[in-house]
């Protein structure tokens, strides 16, 4: 979701090889060319299964007195929610198989859960624990923990469900010194971080789709990951969102997700789709006699020199000097490198404000990790707009924002800024 480089600026210098425009269409997909030596891989998902084991070996003594069959179930728990759908998970991206709804519902999403759960539950328990030891209460003291702690977080994550079924429509006003005549009051609708796939519930996609129709925009912009974790699931888009329709166009770019998705085939599915694709260039609109650019730049996680990869002197290469720009950028850290052009406005997702967080008190989870988390931001006649996104990654789960399309009306000012619509 947001596990990238916080530097753009090095992926930017090293993402522009001579003539990277005439790399053929043909070549291996990203997922396979950027990937990690086998060995760094293997001892990437050792490491994450014995954090997990041991997490599971803690919630189990501490469950083990009180639960049939002890010891046993607790094993048999970790190998039913870890083990095995982890096993599964690896399997289907190694040997290139398409999980359909029923693995992702039944086991991806008992995955994610499971993990969730017991990586929070295992520090709480060993605390109480030490709490409890002097008193020669230390078994009681984690079991009371396991079982508030559990009954806590099932509470968290039924909230969590249910915040993860909002869907706001939320208009913005973008006031912009440098702004055309010809360009005051463009709409632009934004949509971002859809991960759609085979467990996507379509009405809630239809939802999305209705929003963004009735709010009339003028461009339609889909700022990356627009499918979940492989290229099969750009058919489920292209059901939800191929009738989507905007008279100055719809435009989409590359997350990385679709990186990961692998990009080479997820390329060619999504271009046969009624969109206008940008990667790392630029299309020329007019509006009321004026002309602008709508800009799409590629994505860190892709390998640099790659196609995917991020390379915003190319992507600009083509802008009329000192012509208006709206800049689609996925992950926010490329903004800095933008507005260093004078990009006018970025619309960015990725972080979807870690599923967890506040408008009101400008934090999410995201906030921690990432310098450029949440929310608006302006540097000089610059500004950027990071969407919360429109779905969710993972776990159905949202807390303290719900899932948005955002409908962005331009507006000449003294200042840039981005504000809710009065």
């Amino acid at each position: 979701m947001y596990g990238v480089a916080r530097d753009a600026s090095t992926t930017l210098r090293v993402a522009r090889p001579a003539a990277v425009h005439l790399v053929p269409m043909t070549q291996p997909a990203l997922s396979e060319r950027a990937a990690p030596p086998r060995r760094a891989i293997a001892r990437f998902v050792a490491t994450v299964l014995a954090v997990l084991t041991t997490c599971w070996a803690v919630v189990g003594a501490a469950a083990a007195p009180v639960l049939p069959g002890g010891a046993s179930t607790a094993a048999a728990a970790w190998a039913l929610f870890t083990l095995v759908p982890l096993a599964v998970f690896i399997g289907t991206r190694t040997w290139r198989i398409y999980p359909g709804a029923v693995v992702r519902l039944l086991v991806f999403r008992p995955l994610w859960y499971a993990q969730f759960f017991v990586l929070l539950l295992a520090p709480l328990v060993v605390a109480c624990a030490l709490v409890g030891l002097p008193f020669g209460a230390a078994g009681g003291a984690a079991r009371g923990a396991l079982a508030g702690g559990g009954a806590t977080l099932v509470l968290i994550a039924l909230a969590g469900y249910a915040g993860s079924r909002r869907l706001d429509v939320r208009r913005l006003v973008v006031t912009l010194p440098g702004l055309p005549a010809g360009l005051e009051g463009l709409v632009v609708a934004q949509i971002s971080d859809l991960h759609v796939g085979p467990h996507t519930p379509r009405r809630f996609l239809a939802r999305v789709a209705d929003a963004a129709r009735a709010a009339q925009p003028e461009i339609i912009a889909v700022t990356g990951d627009l499918v979940d974790d492989f290229a099969r699931d750009a058919d489920r888009y292209a059901a939800a969102f191929a009738g989507l329709r905007a008279p100055l166009g719809v435009f989409a770019i590359p997350g990385n997700h679709e990186v990961y998705s692998g990009w080479s085939e997820l390329r060619a599915r999504l271009e046969a789709l009624p969109l206008t694709l940008l990667v790392n260039r630029s299309v020329i609109l007019r509006r009321n006699g004026c002309s602008f650019a709508v800009a799409g730049t590629g994505d860190p996680a892709a390998a640099p020199g790659s196609e995917a990869a991020p390379d915003v002197e190319r992507t600009l290469a083509e802008v009329p000097d000192g012509g208006f720009v709206l800049a689609l950028a996925h992950n926010p850290a490329l903004w800095p490198a933008l507005a260093a052009r004078r990009v006018s406005l970025t619309l960015s997702g990725h972080t979807h404000w870690g599923q967890l967080g506040w408008r009101h008190w400008g934090w999410c989870l995201a906030s921690p990790f990432l310098e450029l988390a949440m929310g608006s931001h302006v540097r000089g006649p610059s500004a950027l707009y990071i969407h919360p996104g429109t779905n969710y990654w993972g776990i159905p789960f949202r807390l303290g924002h719900a899932a948005e399309v955002a409908i962005l009306t331009l507006r000449r000012g003294e200042n840039a800024a981005i504000g809710d619509e009065t």
